[in-house]
Formats: structure tokens, sequence, C-alpha cells
């Protein structure tokens, strides 16, 4: 029997990490982040755990990684859906409800996300987060920011900020003001990306997020 070719032992490797950002987003959002251990997202995966170590140096690094592939390629999809646009103002209206409807429909994820962000280390340096910065960035460069390097951080921090009081336990604040203070910041329509009384297509509260975790042989970031 031949060995494996080096290609094949890299499409093995991206599906097996695949594997394991999704199963650490199906259990944390079904037990919390404390009783989701890692062994058993190796088992969800179908891995075996010594694999975890292999690309992920802890939980933590693990379950941000995941949660921050949920969240770019959810504001990826919402970009680049029908019927495309290049407008700037829709743009930034599609990136705005994006992030502000995880945070709605996935609060469990979205708010351990948040908690891990607080901790010392802060931002986990991994692949998904810096495409996720790269969405944000074009964003704000199609809205015509003149000033990118100080606009893209102030957006990030109001996203931050917003998802973070929607995601507050025992008093949260209700998607609709949160979104009406950001449109009048940027100069939005209420009618541009998806209004709250409007189901957007695709949606982020399904239960089934697999098509964000491409195993079948297809890039899960088409950027890449």
């Amino acid at each position: 029997m031949s060995p494996r070719s080096a290609s094949v032992n890299e499409e093995l490797r991206r599906r097996s990490r695949e594997r394991l950002l999704q199963a650490a987003v199906e259990l944390v959002r079904e037990r919390g982040y404390e009783a989701t251990t890692l062994g058993d997202i190796a088992d969800r995966a179908g891995s075996a755990r010594g694999l975890v170590s292999y690309y992920f140096p802890g939980k933590r690094h693990l379950v941000q990684s995941a949660v921050h592939r949920l969240m770019h390629r959810t504001l990826d999809e919402a970009l680049e859906r029908e019927p495309h646009t290049e407008d700037g103002r829709e743009r930034m209206a599609r990136a705005v409800d994006a992030v502000l409807g995880l945070a709605r429909d996935q609060p469990v994820l979205m708010r351990q996300h948040m908690a891990g962000l607080l901790q010392a280390e802060g931002f986990v340096q991994c692949p998904e987060q810096q495409r996720l910065a790269e969405l944000l960035r074009d964003t704000v460069v199609r809205r015509g920011s003149q000033n990118v390097d100080a606009d893209y951080p102030m957006l990030r921090s109001l996203l931050m900020g917003a998802v973070y009081a929607m995601v507050m336990p025992n008093i949260p604040l209700p998607i609709t003001p949160l979104r009406t203070e950001l449109f009048q910041r940027y100069g939005l329509d209420w009618e541009m990306g998806v209004p709250p009384d409007t189901e957007a297509p695709g949606g982020t509260e399904q239960t089934d997020l697999s098509r964000f975790f491409a195993t079948d042989g297809r890039p899960a970031d088409q950027s890449k």
C-alpha cells in the first residue's frame, strides 16, 4: 500500500479540524462551556482525543475559534447573499444584522464567546478570527471610511458592546433599540439589511449549522 500524498494528508487534517470546530459549537450550545470537555468534543467529532491538542492548545482556544468560524461564515453569507450588492451602506446594514442576529439566535454561544474575550488572553489569533476581521474591515472600507485604522476597531467595539448587551443574563437588551442606535450612527435606513421582523435568508436560529463547517472536500473558506 503506497503512502498517502502530502495533499491527501493536508485534506484529511483540514477535515479533522473542521469536525472539531463543528463539534465544539454543537456541544457548547447544547450543554454550555463548563459542561463540555475536550473529550466530549473529540468523541462528537469522531476524532482521537490526542488529536485535539494537535490543532488547539486548549478548550478555550478551540471554542473561541469555533465561534469565530460561525461568525465569519454567517457574516460572509449575509454580505454575499442575493441580490448581490456593492453598495457600502447596504453591506454595512447586512454586517450589523448578521452579528446582532447571532446574538439573538445563539445567546449561549455568544455569551461564552464574550466571556472568553474578557479573559487576560483576549482574542485568539486564529485563522477564523483573522477572516472575521478582514470581512469587517472590508465592510468599513466599502462604507467609504476615510480612516479605516480608526473606524474598523470602532465598528468592532460597537458590535461587541451590542452583543454583550443582548446576551447579559437576566437583563438582556432587545435587538431593536440596539439596531436603531447602530443604524443611526452609520446613517443606514431601517429597511436595509434584514429588519428584526424579517426572516433572514438561511437564518441563524436553526439547529443544523453544518454548512458553516465544510467537511465534504469543499474548502470552508473560499478566500483561502
